[in-house]
This record gives structure tokens, C-alpha cells and sequence, in this order.
């Protein structure tokens, strides 16, 4: 992993703002602008041949004021390596779309679209994929609700589907973690809850 990282260094310079070798693997993170040219070159230079676009998945640190990463995994089966690339992107920042260089990437950015807001710039078809289409917010980000936004059901008296805002009545708003076991009838050896 030295080697491919050292050669990466030399090849493409100043478009690596990090390298990183975790367990045997290497990340390298990139500036938005340059993750084009870098998957290409990763794709098309002989040296390493990373042929196989493996995944791309968005991670949220609302902390931070680049909010996402957007995380490429890519492997090149001749030289039976694999390496993580790394984007840091803000909330209405937009990154390039890969689709050109890996069109397996399409659907990809479009589940990173759909779950975190996440945008690509350059995408074909740039649209929610997993929920549906009247959905409101982007369920993986940490500041969505657990609960949702909106309550879906079918009402049979009106044969349709109805959507509601989502009311959550007090009893479902206090949790007890003592015991999963409360009102079992028999006690469990170590639930010190049920002795009381």
C-alpha cells in the first residue's frame, strides 16, 4: 500500500490533500473539483488499473462545516488492490458526477442524492431512488427525525392512500431501558429491575 500511495503522491500531486493507510487499506481524499480526473486517471493509468467501480456511499458529520464525505471504493483486479476516495462536500455544494468515467456510478449518486441531499452536478438522471417521490427531508442525515416528517396509510373507508403529519401520543414518548423483559411472567437471572 506504500508503493500505490508513494505513486499516487508523485502522479497526481497537489489533487491529493490527504493520504491514508488504516488496516491495510489506503483512502485518499481529494478536492471536489479534481474527482474526475482522479477516478480516470485511476481507471486508465497502467500502473493501477482500477477498472471496478465497487460502491459509493455519502457519511454525514453535521458538525463539520463540509458536512458529507462522499466515499468511492474502487479495485483493480490485476493488481488485486483496492483503494477508498474520500470527497468532503457542504450541504449546497454540489460534486461532479463520475457517471462518465464509471456509469455503474449512476445509481450510486442518485441513493447518496436521495438519502443525504447530496448533489451531482453533471448527472443524467438526478432524481430520488429509494423513497418516494413526495418524500420530505433525507432519511440518513443525523438531524432527520427518527420518527419522519409524515405518517403514510391506507384508509379504507376512502380506498387511498392517506398522508398525515406524523403524532407521536405520550405514552410512545417514554421509554423504559431497565428491562426489555417488563410484564414477562417469569423472571430472568441478572434483571435486577424485576427484584424491586
Amino acid at each position: 500500500m506504500n508503493e500505490l500511495a508513494d505513486y499516487l503522491k508523485e502522479a497526481l500531486g497537489e489533487k491529493i490533500e490527504e493520504s491514508i493507510i488504516s488496516n491495510g487499506e489506503l483512502t485518499i481524499v481529494v478536492g471536489s473539483q479534481d474527482i474526475v480526473s482522479v477516478m480516470t486517471f485511476l481507471r486508465d493509468d497502467p500502473q493501477t488499473q482500477f477498472i471496478s467501480f465497487v460502491d459509493l456511499c455519502g457519511v454525514d458529520y453535521p458538525a463539520r462545516e463540509q458536512r458529507f464525505d462522499v466515499v468511492y471504493h474502487l479495485l483493480s483486479p490485476r493488481q488485486n488492490q483496492r483503494v477508498r476516495i474520500k470527497v468532503r462536500t457542504g450541504e449546497d455544494e454540489p460534486v461532479p458526477s463520475v457517471c462518465d468515467v464509471f456509469p455503474g456510478a449512476n445509481w450510486f449518486e442518485r441513493e447518496a442524492y436521495d438519502l443525504y441531499g447530496i448533489l451531482f452536478t453533471g448527472h443524467p438522471d438526478l432524481r430520488r431512488i429509494l423513497t418516494d417521490y413526495g418524500f420530505e427531508g433525507h432519511p440518513l442525515r443525523k438531524d432527520f427525525p427518527l420518527t419522519g416528517y409524515v405518517e403514510v396509510r391506507y384508509d379504507e373507508e376512502l380506498k387511498r392512500v392517506i398522508y398525515e403529519p406524523v403524532a407521536l401520543r405520550q405514552e410512545f414518548r417514554n421509554f423504559d431501558f431497565l428491562s426489555p423483559w417488563e410484564g414477562a411472567e417469569y423472571v430472568l437471572p441478572g434483571d435486577e429491575k424485576a427484584r424491586q
